[in-house]
């Protein structure tokens, strides 16, 4: 197989109209998750595409040519430019406990836009350390559902009720990290901003009256600054292995929000929107926190010319989560995750032997949701399956990475769910498709002459 190397150019001219398509991807995404009402919605995962595929280990991993978006220690091992896109189509399906319906939803969501570069001094880096920093933006949560029920009630022949709501958080981030021999460190900071919006309409319906149709709507807004730590530790072992140690903690935040209330009277008009006929009560710009607890993980990864494979935990304090003051229905987590990717090429592969150069990565994670309804814990589970493509002629130059210049498609599989039979709340089954983009070139490195 034999593809032309982009670029720097067309790098440019590509990284333009991706980042054009991230910004409408975040206008037109829709989706339908009822468990999005609670909490701070439906929490989008965060690790890039590469580290998905190992079922989102993250907390150990670092290579030359990846953007790690958990763990900022990580960029401290960057030795070039790297443009990295990641984007997804989640398909879920919702099934009733108590009932045989069904619900089935899909959407697609940009995942992440970063950038990252080194930007170490040679004199620095002949000492052996080295320094990264990266910034981008990505959705952490979504809030989108519309659910609709139909009831009898006495004396008045059918009550239409809506529940709606749609909103979520986009963190826009900085990051750094910092190799000095084998001991990395690095921090992440940024703004976190977002809305929650949700509204409950009523319509009672009656052969002989007509009701006035009412709308109780929440809207509120809210922004606040972040901070990420994160360390690593590189221990060489026999036969080329490498082990890595890696913590991180995603500290609390507490977001200023402000908020409207309003309850009124509406109609719809003739293209089945709305519009208001009367104000019953209105609040506004009432001032408020929104309180997210801080999340702590550590794990490690195993390196050797043609295997990587490592594990995760992590832990987030949810009881500490308050809106305005007021408690959610949550519950602290505990989740574990393990994966592997297996690298077939040799150092003198040809490159002819396309599938030599492809990264096959398999992995799993298990927890707990962080949505509780009722006494019962809702397990929090899948598998996921990937693989690296390169697209650009190949050469391997060690086990981590390829050629400075290589154009990488990182796609994956996550089959998941959430729920049990044993609780009276829906079950959720979910098929995530993902595809990443990484593209590397030495943009910000100065060239060298013999």
């Amino acid at each position: 197989m034999h593809l032309a190397k982009p670029t720097t150019a067309a790098l440019k001219r590509t990284i333009g109209i991706i980042s054009s398509i991230f910004i409408s991807s975040m206008a037109i995404a829709q989706e339908n998750s009822p468990y999005s009402r609670y909490g701070i919605g439906d929490i989008t995962p965060n690790q890039n595409m590469l580290n998905r595929g190992m079922g989102g280990i993250s907390a150990g991993y670092a290579d030359f040519q990846s953007i790690n978006l958990v763990n900022p220690a990580a960029l401290g091992n960057l030795r070039s430019t790297v443009f990295d896109l990641g984007a997804n189509i989640d398909i879920r399906n919702l099934k009733s406990n108590t009932s045989p319906d069904k619900f089935k939803s899909v959407n697609t969501l940009i995942s992440y836009l970063q950038v990252g570069f080194p930007i170490a001094s040679e004199k620095f880096q002949k000492k052996g350390n080295y320094w990264g920093v990266s910034f981008g933006l990505r959705p952490v949560t979504r809030i989108n559902y519309k659910v609709e029920r139909n009831e009898r009630l006495a004396n008045i022949d059918s009550l239409n009720t809506i529940y709606e709501g749609n909103g979520g958080i986009t963190q826009a981030n900085i990051s750094t990290g910092i190799k000095i021999k084998n001991f990395s460190f690095g921090a992440s900071t940024g703004y976190s901003f977002g809305s929650k919006d949700y509204s409950t309409k009523l319509n009672f319906i009656n052969d002989s009256l007509i009701y006035y149709k009412s709308n109780t709507a929440t809207q509120t807004q809210f922004g606040g600054v972040f901070l990420n730590l994160g360390a690593q530790y590189e221990i060489k072992t026999k036969n080329r292995g490498l082990l890595r140690l890696g913590a991180y903690a995603n500290l609390k935040q507490n977001l200023s929000g402000e908020r409207d209330n309003i309850a009124e009277t509406f109609a719809y008009d003739g293209n089945g929107g709305t519009y208001s006929i009367d104000t019953v009560s209105s609040v506004l710009g009432a001032k408020g926190k929104l309180n997210i607890p801080a999340t702590y993980g550590a794990g490690f990864t195993f390196n050797n010319d043609h295997w990587t494979w490592g594990a995760d935990v992590e832990m987030t304090g949810w009881d500490d989560y308050r809106y305005y003051g007021q408690k959610d229905a949550v519950q602290n987590t505990f989740t574990v995750r393990a994966g592997a990717q297996y690298f077939p090429a040799k150092v003198n592969t040809p490159y002819s032997k396309y599938w030599s150069f492809v990264k096959y990565r398999a992995g799993f994670y298990y927890g707990n949701d962080y949505i509780k309804l009722d006494d019962k814990n809702r397990a929090a589970y899948g598998f996921t399956f990937g693989a690296g493509l390169p697209l650009t002629k190949l050469q391997r130059n060690s086990y981590e990475y390829y050629r400075d210049g290589d154009v990488v498609l990182n796609t994956g599989v996550e089959i998941g769910a959430r729920g049990n039979k044993e609780s009276q709340s829906l079950r959720e089954g979910i098929i995530r498709f993902s595809v990443g983009v990484s593209m590397n070139a030495r943009w910000f490195m100065k060239p060298k002459y013999d």
